[in-house]
């Protein structure tokens, strides 16, 4: 009886497996192939970035992307903008994580709900709340400011949508948590902040890398929040593409657009490095 059952699953079994294998390369190709024929077009010798006949190999429009000075500046805003509200989401993700996870208080649910907030809510009304927020409490920083001081209403706005993201990992990664072990160093006479910083600290650095790489990732390609909070001086690299798109797709933008996709999987390998180096050496 037991063999007949195994004959029976076998068929079964593999029929289940060919069917995985074919509906996650019908995903990969899905989700994947738009990024690839965006990268092998941006190497075509066409003057039409939408252009699908292969013409010749080509890196001129890399050239023309480096020495685009608009392009480049819109580029090294996007990210000063990405890095600097990747750190303060980071911490403040951080502060807000630890504070749902440990302590209990009145009216907990709704301050979860209002952090959970900006995730829910559709970005064009968080870009008008944010921009109606800033005029009317005055709060702009004039686009002829100094670099970066140019940039620091869109910083605030994307730390305020980016933040909650990083708390819902880093709380994620608090639930692992074994509590015996503070416990046990608070027996040995360590202080709270002790505490935090020996064995809660690197209990979250996962979350904390998965938190800044999701908060980095979010900020760099925003465009519809930075639209409504940025000066008419004060370009990103989204916003600078879709004003260049708006006219014709050329194999510039497509040569901009690879390189932002290089510099987001650089960062997420090194992150991802850093984070492997740290499980051996525990």
């Amino acid at each position: 009886m037991a063999r007949k059952r195994r004959d029976r699953a076998g068929p079964f079994e593999y029929s289940r497996k060919l069917s995985l294998r074919i509906a996650f390369l019908l995903s990969a190709v899905f989700l994947y192939a738009p990024i690839v024929v965006l990268v092998v077009f941006s190497f075509n010798n066409s003057r039409r970035g939408g252009n699908v006949i292969w013409k010749g190999f080509t890196t001129k429009y890399y050239d023309k992307a480096f020495h685009n000075d608009s392009l480049v500046e819109a580029f090294t805003n996007s990210l000063t903008i990405a890095v600097v509200s990747t750190i303060f989401a980071v911490i403040l993700g951080a502060m807000t994580a630890v504070v749902l996870w440990r302590f209990r208080f009145p009216l907990k649910p709704v301050f979860e709900g209002m952090v959970a907030l900006p995730i829910v809510i559709p970005e064009i009304c968080m870009g008008v709340s944010l921009a109606v927020f800033f005029s009317s409490f005055g709060l702009y920083v004039p686009s002829e400011s100094p670099f970066p001081l140019n940039l620091t209403n869109i910083i605030i706005a994307h730390i305020t949508f980016s933040f909650p993201f990083a708390a819902m990992v880093i709380r994620t990664r608090l639930t692992t948590f074994n509590r015996e072990m503070e416990e046990a160093a608070k027996d040995l006479g360590a202080t709270e902040f002790q505490v935090f910083r020996d064995i809660l600290v690197p209990h979250m650095k996962p979350g904390l890398i998965a938190g800044a790489l999701l908060a980095f990732t979010l900020s760099l390609d925003d465009f519809v929040i930075t639209f409504f909070t940025s000066g008419p001086n004060t370009v990103t690299f989204p916003v600078k593409v879709y004003s260049m798109v708006r006219f014709s797709v050329t194999p510039e933008i497509n040569a901009a657009s690879t390189i932002l996709i290089l510099v987001t999987l650089i960062v997420t390998a090194v992150a991802m490095r850093f984070q492997s180096f740290e499980e051996v050496e525990k």
